[in-house]
């Protein structure tokens, strides 16, 4: 075999390659001559550093991309955006959507950053970098971006067989089907569009309902009984209608998808609570507002009874005939699952309808969480329950009640499928015997699977115990724990043996997801620092019931020192994420060894300062490393009625933020609008590079923060390097 010996590229071969390959993406003019024409004096590193910088990037929405806002009566409004070439859906903030909506490639990041602080106050430029950097991740941005990981995989990745197939459902008893969407138009297309009109509506709606009679009427005679349908073929006849039956129960739901001109991303075949249940992947239902999205939920339901109210007028029709026990049977347990299908205490289509209804999309999650950590809290403090967490409590005790009657129910509905299959194969022989132990097994996997997800629990909880109890008699951790206090931009004037001492009397704390390590209003025991996972800081509005997410926690973040310090309550609630482990310090060793380092005298004034920061709306949602920044970069200034903070036309070299007092802000000899406390000025003209806009006059005395131009650029800059900190949350429905 000959050898073939290689040259290795350059960064300039492999780009100007890329130039001269058909359908390359479209590069800056300046890069594209500079490339071609390297004498050219263009500075081609510079142009490219220009180019992958993101304050420089013009952000534009792809034009298929699809952004909703809902405002909902009970406060926590939520927004959310769909890339319909993927068929993905994230849930955003109200406010994300709004500046998503603005990336039309005429503003750049930078412009965008200081939209965000004039409609918020708030500096946390990463907010708005990583909404950015997660939409041009996922796709949403234009320039489109291929998926090269994923489609490498898809290249890579042999088809799978059969017996591949088989054993993932044996795995997860769940079956996949990525063609449901052309299935379903077919259908709608071919023959059942007619049934959405007005005169489709009602004469389902009368056949529904007539149906539902004519079962009452053939019930009262009392000729049929569900168990008369028991042989073996009855049952295998019954289990066949049964599938029947929840095909369409999703048909209808899908139907309704596409009525509202929405896709179905996927469909299958699975095993819930021990039944056959088909389910359709309804996630860009999500795109649709409220009413269409409660119908398309009770379409399900609606089916069935349809199909119900066809074999009631078969049985009022052919009383005498061999088959109207079997037929008896399907109706009456058709209609006990309508039944325990809306009752809204599972995460069925009755659960789905009343959310939607009452306007509460994440109902089961805000109450199992409640019922699970904050219920408990307010009794032990005594404190009073708001009407909505009544709601929760009444509605999570329910829950978790019909949970137990559900599995109740499945055992009774496999019974009378199921109960003349099972004798027939018990007196059937070895074989049978053998095959009826299959199908046991087959059914009781969802039981199997629970029982495994409770062991993995318990023993999650068993294993943070034991690295607690552990953690008293290991140096290791605690050595891990002084690290990491250590590089908390706050303590770096502590002497060694105060950090020492500080790490040695740590805590560790094991958190649960939705599990709140402390809450707003709470008295301040203990400093924390994150070692793993991620939680997030709400505040909340009690008048409202309104939460907001003012940051993420991940591992290396600290807080609850500033609150320690002030001996002032808690003025946000700390809640996981996910599993999570924090180095907790008491209260006690906090104001001990504090009060102890006298060689650290500015030590206490730097945080009490970096607490009066975080009160300012400008700088509540920073951490402490972003307000260390400020504290190396800013001070305090104090300025007397009538005198001009800045000049409009001079050279921007600072922001501001009001602590206290008024100031006018005049254009042209022309009052704009007046400033009072938690107000800022003086952005545009760092941000944007330009002169100053106007001028900022006094009108009483003012106290007001004043950070120089490279510390407001380190604190913004630094959000552009540093990345997505959380995606946004991806919402599936499924039915």
């Amino acid at each position: 075999m000959t050898r073939r010996r290689m040259t290795p590229n350059t960064i300039q071969t492999v780009v100007r390659a890329a130039l001269d390959r058909p359908g390359s993406p479209v590069v800056p003019t300046a890069l594209a001559v500079a490339l071609a024409q390297p004498t050219a004096g263009v500075d081609i590193w510079g142009s490219l550093a220009r180019t992958l910088d993101l304050t420089e990037l013009r952000p534009r929405l792809a034009a298929d991309v699809e952004v909703r806002v809902f405002r909902l009566r009970w406060g926590n409004d939520y927004a959310m955006i769909a890339n319909p070439r993927r068929l993905i859906h994230f849930q955003l903030e109200v406010w994300e959507a709004e500046l998503a909506r603005r990336m039309d490639g005429t503003l750049t990041v930078g412009e965008l950053i200081v939209d965000h602080l004039e409609g918020t106050g708030d500096l946390d430029a990463g907010a708005v970098t990583d909404l950015v950097t997660f939409l041009r991740r996922e796709g949403f941005l234009e320039p489109l971006t291929a998926d090269v990981t994923a489609a490498l995989a898809d290249a890579i990745r042999p088809r799978p067989s059969v017996g591949d197939r088989v054993l993932t459902f044996l795995k997860t008893l769940r079956l996949d089907w990525m063609g449901a969407d052309r299935h379903v138009r077919w259908w709608y297309r071919t023959l059942l569009h007619p049934l959405f009109s007005r005169i489709g509506v009602i004469v389902t709606a009368v056949m529904a309902l007539s149906g539902f009679i004519a079962f009452l009427m053939v019930n009262g005679r009392g000729r049929y009984s569900i168990g008369q349908a028991n042989a073996p073929l009855d049952s295998l006849i019954l289990l066949a209608l049964g599938f029947v039956l929840t095909y369409a129960h999703e048909l209808g739901h899908a139907l309704a998808l596409v009525h509202y001109r929405r896709r179905i991303k996927s469909a299958g075949f699975m095993l819930y609570f021990g039944s056959p249940a088909f389910f359709v992947d309804a996630s860009d239902g999500l795109m649709l507002e409220r009413g269409p999205r409660i119908l398309e939920s009770a379409l399900g339901p609606f089916t069935e009874m349809i199909l119900a109210g066809i074999g009631s007028f078969i049985l009022l029709a052919f009383p005498d005939a061999s088959f109207a026990p079997v037929v008896f049977t399907f109706c009456a347990l058709n209609y006990f699952l309508i039944f325990e299908n809306l009752i809204p205490l599972l995460e069925l289509d009755g659960y789905f309808i009343l959310a939607e209804a009452i306007e509460v999309p994440d109902l089961r999650e805000r109450s199992l969480q409640f019922i699970q950590h904050d219920m408990w809290h307010k009794l032990r403090s005594r404190a009073g329950f708001s009407k909505q967490e009544v709601g929760l409590g009444v509605y999570a005790v329910i829950g978790v009640a019909f949970t137990i009657f559900s599995v109740w129910v499945a055992i009774f509905f496999w019974e009378a499928i199921f109960g003349g299959l099972v004798s027939g194969l018990w007196n059937g022989g070895t074989g049978s015997r053998i095959l009826l132990l299959v199908l046991a097994l087959f059914v009781a996997g969802p039981a199997i699977r629970g029982l495994i997800t409770l062991i993995r629990t318990t023993g999650k909880r068993l294993r943070a115990l034991g690295r607690k109890i552990a953690f008293r008699f290991e140096t290791s951790w605690r050595v891990e724990a002084a690290e990491m206090i250590d590089a908390l931009p706050a303590f770096d004037e502590l002497p060694e043996d105060v950090l020492s001492d500080l790490a040695g009397r740590v805590r560790l704390v094991a958190c649960r997801p939705g599990e709140p390590v402390f809450r707003q209003g709470d008295r301040p025991t203990d400093f924390y620092v994150v070692r793993t996972g991620t939680l997030r800081i709400e505040e909340e509005h009690p008048d409202t019931g309104d939460t907001t997410t003012l940051r993420t926690l991940e591992r290396g973040d600290s807080f609850g020192e500033l609150a320690l310090l002030g001996s002032s309550p808690r003025t946000a609630t700390v809640r996981a994420d996910d599993d999570a482990e924090l180095f907790a310090v008491d209260e006690s060793t906090f104001d001990r060894l504090l009060a102890g380092s006298i060689e650290t005298p500015t030590f206490r004034l730097t945080l009490q300062t970096m607490a009066e920061l975080r009160d300012m709306p400008a700088f509540s949602t920073l951490g402490t490393e972003e307000l260390s920044e400020l504290l190396a970069h800013g001070s305090w200034v104090t300025a007397a009625p009538g005198e001009t903070m800045v000049e409009q036309g001079a050279v921007g070299d600072a922001f501001f933020a009001i602590r206290s007092g008024r100031a006018d802000v005049v254009r042209d000899g022309s009052l704009i609008r007046t400033l009072g406390p938690g107000s800022h000025f003086g952005e545009i003209a760092l941000l944007r590079d330009v002169p100053r806009t106007a001028s900022v006059v006094a009108t009483t005395p003012i106290r007001a923060f004043r950070l120089d131009r490279v510390g407001f650029d380190r604190v913004v800059r630094e959000a552009f390097q540093r990345g997505v900190l959380k995606p946004p949350v991806d919402k599936t429905w499924q039915h």
